[in-house]
């Protein structure tokens, strides 16, 4: 039986046979190859033509070109050759020729097809067959090209890639041995291999993957997470405060994500970063106490919350204007007044006047926050605490006293130098007592003449009394006035710790937070600690014109510091041996009548503040009251610290708050809900006693407080917080 040859592009097999014969390759002047138009690729993706043709240029031509003989309309050969496939080597060769980098009767390597299949197949079957290069191979094949002492920029320029790109190659092939096998056998993603590389711990990679090989987690943050527990992240206020570079001479180690948002990476040697950053402290707390003379100067990365409790505050005076700084304010207001005005009226946005304003505003802010000077007397006394801010500033908190600090207040002899003015009390008989009528009449006829004597204690009691009865009935006809003495009590108290300045018996006190930890990084801290701030540096320094400079405040800002006082004496705590049940209730009529959320506020469910401190079940039942009972089952096979990672990652922006910190549903929210008000907790106390059948008090005691008071004649100090 005779042979029929099948051609099928680059091979011919035999029926009889069945073996296969290549298609011998040969050289084709550039000059006789033109595209075909079968060619398949149409769109253009990977290595544009002009890198193709310098990698040409650099090291040749890697690939043949498969071409066909163009025929005539007879079937005959004319010498010139289609490309149904290689249609981007052409286009590149093409550039190098019309560049004169080549000749255009080189010798191109091609592999010429006479079969009778369609040119569009051959096309279709050279890019369907080609099987791209496994990433793991490209990775080894760049850390290869390194070891032979290529660095990363060559390597880029080499294939034409950006250097981060290499950058993040070379750390991929970095990555345990164990796990980038397992990566090739499609074990892991290359997300998770991403995630894996940003440790160089091949011991802790592996731990990390046989943990999470027996977990349902398996996400690329969770491996992240894991891989930096231990770590320092760069944005602390600890690394915000030594610096990177400063750590890093010391021969601390950061570990950097190349593939994710890593905000400055994680420093590895937390115990080196503390070193560094308290070295750093004492040095910049000694020099602060030699620059201003303060007795003691304590510095820590952070202090807990109330660690002023007890300690007398001093506040310092504002330097006075030098000549040369007011005159240079005035130019300044000027200029940014105009300015001001012209950029208010201008049709167009103009950036150049925008610049100008905010850095004459910046200057005129500089000028404005002249420093606070001590009295000399306070300084020997007084002292400072100095921490870190979160964005790893410097906090100091000047004029602390201390209680045995406080001077000691010498007591005066009230003898006089004249004798005669010398006063005995009245001494009773071993009898009885002596009467104040008796010892008066006796005193009468001692000498046989009248003597002035002092009145009696008993009858400036009574006297007293009546005008205390009297004042009082004045004073509840006067609002403003009674507003006044009542804020004089809580100033003096809050900013004097000293009560005896009043005649009024009420108190406001703060509850002991100290013991709380996390609460000086909430924002409402920050916010009371510079309403406290202002205040007391504009406060007089002298206790005893503290009421005539409440008087001369402005209405709304003598309701602003009162609120202030106010404030600081509110307790919701709930505590373990006092519920105080109506208290907290009060505490949540406040609350509504505010408007108040604690997630406006700013808290948030982080394992240190709530989910760290219960038990597995207290946190999955947060997770599902916030995102259902399908996501809590993905995190119920975690461990405990796992699952508290997990869900605090879940419940961030979800508004969930544990039960102590939501408030109550009333009957005015939901009728259905709440039928009547019970206190478990609370003792029921016998009926209150009326008011005016307490010993001691007086119905008088209760003080009005007129909603619009009327603002003084003449004053004109707004509060820069009450104005806001």
């Amino acid at each position: 039986m005779s042979q029929k040859i099948e051609k099928s592009g680059k091979t011919e097999r035999t029926e009889k046979t069945g073996k296969v014969t290549l298609a011998t390759a040969c050289d084709i002047p550039f000059n006789k190859l033109v595209l075909s138009q079968e060619n398949i690729r149409k769109v253009k993706a990977g290595v544009s033509i002009a890198e193709l043709a310098e990698d040409i240029a650099r090291r040749g031509l890697l690939t043949s070109l498969s071409v066909r003989p163009e025929l005539d309309s007879d079937g005959n050969e004319t010498g010139m050759y289609r490309i149904p496939a290689g249609g981007r080597r052409y286009r590149a060769l093409a550039l190098l020729v019309s560049s004169r980098r080549l000749s255009k009767t080189a010798g191109i390597p091609c592999v010429i097809s006479r079969g009778e299949t369609e040119e569009a197949e051959d096309s279709l079957a050279e890019n369907v067959h080609r099987e791209s290069l496994h990433p793991l191979d490209q990775f080894r094949a760049f850390e290869t090209l390194r070891g032979e002492g290529m660095d990363e920029e060559e390597i880029a320029a080499r294939f034409f890639v950006p250097v981060a790109t290499v950058k993040q190659r070379l750390r991929l092939a970095s990555v345990s041995p164990k796990l980038l096998d397992l990566y090739g056998e499609d074990a892991m993603t290359l997300e998770q291999l991403m995630a894996f590389s940003i440790s160089k711990d091949h011991a802790r990679q592996e731990q990390v993957f046989e943990a999470i090989a027996r977990s349902h987690s398996r996400e690329p943050y969770y491996i992240r997470r894991l891989l930096t527990e231990t770590a320092v992240r760069a944005t602390d206020r600890r690394s915000l405060y030594i610096g990177i570079d400063a750590y890093e001479a010391a021969g601390g180690v950061v570990m950097r994500d190349l593939f994710d948002e890593d905000r400055g990476g994680w420093l590895q040697d937390p115990a080196l970063l503390d070193q560094l950053v308290l070295e750093k402290l004492k040095g910049d707390a000694a020099a602060l106490q030699a620059e201003e003379g303060w007795k003691w100067v304590e510095a820590a990365f952070d202090f807990p919350y109330g660690h002023t409790s007890g300690l007398r505050r001093v506040y310092g005076q504002q330097a006075e204007w030098s000549k040369e700084d007011l005159a240079r304010h005035d130019v300044l207001r000027a200029d940014y007044d105009r300015l001001d005005a012209e950029y208010a009226s201008a049709s167009q946005y103009c950036e150049e006047s925008e610049q100008r304003l905010q850095a004459l505003g910046a200057e005129l802010d500089r000028l404005n926050e002249r420093p606070f000077v001590f009295d000399p007397a306070e300084l020997a006394r007084g002292g400072v605490f100095v921490s870190l801010e979160a964005d790893g500033r410097l906090r100091i908190e000047r004029g602390y006293v201390r209680p045995e600090d406080e001077p000691q207040v010498e007591m005066m002899s009230c003898v006089s130098d004249d004798q005669d003015n010398i006063v005995s009390a009245p001494v009773a008989p071993a009898g009885g007592a002596v009467s104040e009528v008796e010892a008066a009449n006796k005193a009468e006829t001692d000498d046989g003449e009248e003597t002035l004597k002092p009145l009696a204690d008993r009858l400036v009691l009574d006297l007293t009394a009546a005008r205390t009865v009297a004042l009082r009935d004045a004073l509840a006809r006067d609002p403003e006035v009674a507003f006044v003495a009542v804020l004089h009590a809580f100033v003096l108290k809050t900013f004097y710790l000293r009560g005896a300045d009043t005649c009024l018996e009420v108190t406001v006190q703060s509850a002991r937070l100290s013991e709380t930890s996390g609460l000086g990084d909430l924002v409402a801290v920050r916010e009371i600690g510079e309403r406290q701030e202002a205040w007391g540096n504009d406060l007089p320094r002298d206790p005893a014109a503290l009421f005539a400079f409440l008087i001369g405040l402005d209405g709304v800002s003598r309701q602003a510091l009162f609120a202030h006082c106010a404030s600081l004496s509110l307790n919701a705590v709930i505590e373990p041996w006092n519920r105080r049940s109506r208290a907290i209730a009060n505490a949540d009529e406040i609350a509504r009548a505010i408007g108040f959320d604690m997630v406006e506020a700013g808290w948030t469910p982080t394992v240190e503040a709530y989910l760290g401190r219960v038990t597995k079940a207290h946190i999955l039942q947060a997770v599902c009251e916030a995102k259902g009972e399908q996501v809590a089952a993905l995190i119920a096979d975690l461990k405990k610290p796992d699952m508290a990672r997990e869900a605090e990652r879940l419940l961030a922006g979800s508004g969930w708050l544990p039960e102590p910190l939501r408030l109550p549903a009333t009957a005015a929210d939901d009728p259905d809900l709440i039928e009547e008000a019970v206190f478990p907790d609370e003792t029921i106390l016998d009926p209150p006693v009326p008011i005016d059948e307490v010993q001691g008090t007086d119905a008088a005691d209760v003080v009005d407080e007129d909603p619009e008071i009327a603002e003084p004649a003449g004053t004109d100090f707004i509060h820069p917080i009450a104005a806001e």
